[in-house]
């Protein structure tokens, strides 16, 4: 894939992230929230995080090993992302986070079954799984409406902050017929 792909659903659009969003994310990931929820958002969160993750993510889908999408509303503004990267063996890691003046609208769901769809159709993925922190059940839902299962507990599997952190795991098979 030459060009990135956009992506749209009922309600959202799902496309490349853009240097135009670096203000509105730092603005959204500001909250400590994204950071005790997370295993990878920092806090503070600053402008120089937003632009390394715009780098990396660039980087990911140049190199063919991920893909991070900027959940816009039909206006076109950035509200949240998500993202699906390669982890060999034709399976890849979803990750998501959304604003939180859009918490609990069905945002997330929506686009991550989209991206599901996208995973098993476009990159031809066996397996999709996430993980969320024990104390973060709400991302546990969103797993489960679109489909996905319970697989593990990583125990002590993240160090942030200095302290061990347990992992949920979920996944979602590509049943072909």
């Amino acid at each position: 894939m030459n060009r990135f792909p956009t992506l749209e659903t009922e309600r959202l659009i799902l496309s490349q992230l853009e240097e135009k969003d670096i203000p509105f994310i730092v603005e959204y990931l500001q909250h400590r929230i994204y950071s005790d929820l997370t295993s990878n958002i920092p806090y503070p969160y600053t402008e120089n995080d937003a632009r390394f993750w715009l780098t990396i993510s660039q980087e990911a889908f140049d190199e063919q090993i991920g893909y991070t999408f900027a959940i816009r509303n039909k206006e076109g503004q950035i509200i949240g992302a998500i993202g699906l990267h390669d982890r060999e063996d034709d399976k890849a890691e979803l990750g998501y986070w959304m604003a939180i003046p859009y918490w609990n609208k069905g945002y997330v769901t929506e686009a991550a079954k989209a991206i599901v769809d996208f995973g098993f159709k476009e990159m031809g993925l066996n397996k999709i799984f996430a993980t969320h922190f024990p104390h973060n059940p709400a991302s546990g839902k969103i797993m489960e409406k679109i489909g996905m299962e319970q697989e593990a507990v990583l125990r002590q599997h993240v160090k942030k902050d200095g302290e061990y952190h347990d992992l949920v795991m979920y996944a979602i098979f590509n049943h072909r017929d």
